[in-house]
């Protein structure tokens, strides 16, 4: 799923492909009439009688992977065997597909690799899993298997009709053909959408818990080192100020000022913490407020403008709050900038906002810069987030986030 890119723009949707995936031969339309012996008949005859050995070849290797992968089961070695056969399978496939498009004129995408997604996908555990849960390979190997016979059978009437169907061959070799356009448009296909939504959204529950587990983190450490750390300090120095109460009252009331002082630390602390985990202007006053009050805080002088007839449901302000929240930061602190513009409007069921300035430029999105890190977080809700930031600037981060009415969002946690 490519929702990431850097042009400033949102990827073109590509035409829905027909069923089966053939891009040239119009899948459910007849074939335009034609001499019967032409260049795609003997195409399509060379298919058939070609045929037989793939199909030999592809049985034999199918059933020696299902069958060494389940006799090799009681041993640890049985699971890489099969996923390494799983592997050969989709070679096979890719060589099939070739073979259908060159003389069957049928061009089907080839499929993404096998999906890695959630937690511990890294190393060779998660490309094995990922591998043994492949469909298109499984989808492969049953190809491989079905086809010996339909090989036999299309070789033999091939082969019989050059002696005794001569006059009729061209329309029985079109409908075998056929058959076999229909067999590999069902078999060799990617995997469907379905398929596809499903792995990513693993992908994304992964990328969700991931960053919860990394914001509980930060939450931890700001505690323990802010305004724990602070109260701590605090009742050691109300605990002397006790015991000195009686022998030196003016040393005691000059404790007790400055825990007084401290109280007034660690309450901010506090809000500066509860702000950064869901701040309370943004849910009483909305995003245009809590935007204007980020706004103040970047070292540029920064317009904000917020073009918005109702309110998004809660989870996706939170994200669109903190999604500028972090691009005024890298402002802040990368881009040199003298000028930022926040521009965000609802159009289309997607809530957008957009961040430039004038800075340097030269950002990206790769290299695990934190840009990345938001693409993914935006991602994980089904948004999309993209970039144009030419060398000397200026910058433009355009954000989409699907538009959830509040209504119905309610009750659903800001996410960040």
């Amino acid at each position: 799923m490519e929702r990431v890119t850097e042009d400033g723009r949102r990827p073109a949707s590509a035409p829905a492909p027909s069923p089966g995936g053939d891009r040239t031969t119009g899948n459910d339309r007849p074939p335009a009439p034609r001499w019967a012996y032409d260049a795609h008949t003997w195409k399509e005859i060379a298919h058939l009688l070609i045929n037989l050995p793939m199909a030999l070849i592809g049985f034999v290797y199918a059933t020696f992977t299902v069958f060494v992968g389940a006799g090799l089961s009681v041993t640890v070695i049985a699971l890489p065997t099969l996923a390494f056969g799983l592997v050969g399978a989709r070679l096979l496939g890719k060589a099939e597909r070739a073979r259908a498009r060159v003389l069957l004129g049928v061009r089907i995408d080839e499929p993404s690799p096998p999906h890695r997604g959630g937690r511990g996908a890294d190393g060779f555990v998660g490309w094995l899993l990922a591998t043994l849960k492949d469909p298109v390979g499984w989808r492969t190997v049953l190809y491989c298997v079905i086809r010996l016979p339909w090989g036999v059978v299309s070789f033999a009437v091939v082969t019989a009709g050059f002696f005794l169907l001569w006059p009729a061959l061209a329309f029985v070799v079109r409908g075998l053909a056929n058959a076999d356009r229909a067999m590999v448009r069902g078999l060799l296909s990617p995997s469907d959408e379905l398929e596809r939504r499903i792995a990513e959204l693993e992908s994304d529950r992964g990328v969700v818990v991931d960053t919860a587990a990394a914001d509980l983190r930060r939450i931890e450490r700001d505690l323990h080192d802010g305004a724990q750390a602070r109260l701590v300090a605090l009742a050691m120095g109300l605990g002397l100020a006790k015991e000195k109460l009686h022998e030196d009252p003016d040393t005691a009331a000059a404790m007790v000022d400055e825990a007084h002082g401290e109280v007034k630390l660690a309450l901010q602390e506090l809000r500066d913490l509860a702000r950064g985990i869901h701040p309370a202007v943004l849910t009483d006053r909305g995003l245009d407020a809590a935007l204007s009050a980020l706004a103040a805080r970047c070292t540029a002088p920064v317009h904000v403008s917020v073009d918005l007839t109702q309110r998004p449901a809660e989870a996706i302000e939170g994200i669109a709050y903190f999604t500028v929240s972090e691009l005024l930061q890298n402002i802040s602190k990368h881009a040199h900038a003298t000028h930022a513009t926040v521009d965000v409007w609802h159009t289309d069921n997607r809530l957008l906002l957009q961040v430039t300035d004038n800075g340097h430029g030269g950002a990206t999105l790769h290299h695990g810069t934190g840009l990345t890190g938001l693409a993914e977080r935006l991602d994980a809700v089904d948004g999309l987030l993209s970039l144009d930031s030419p060398p000397g600037g200026p910058t433009t981060v355009t954000a989409e986030l699907p538009w959830r009415d509040r209504a119905a969002g309610r009750g659903a946690a800001p996410q960040r």
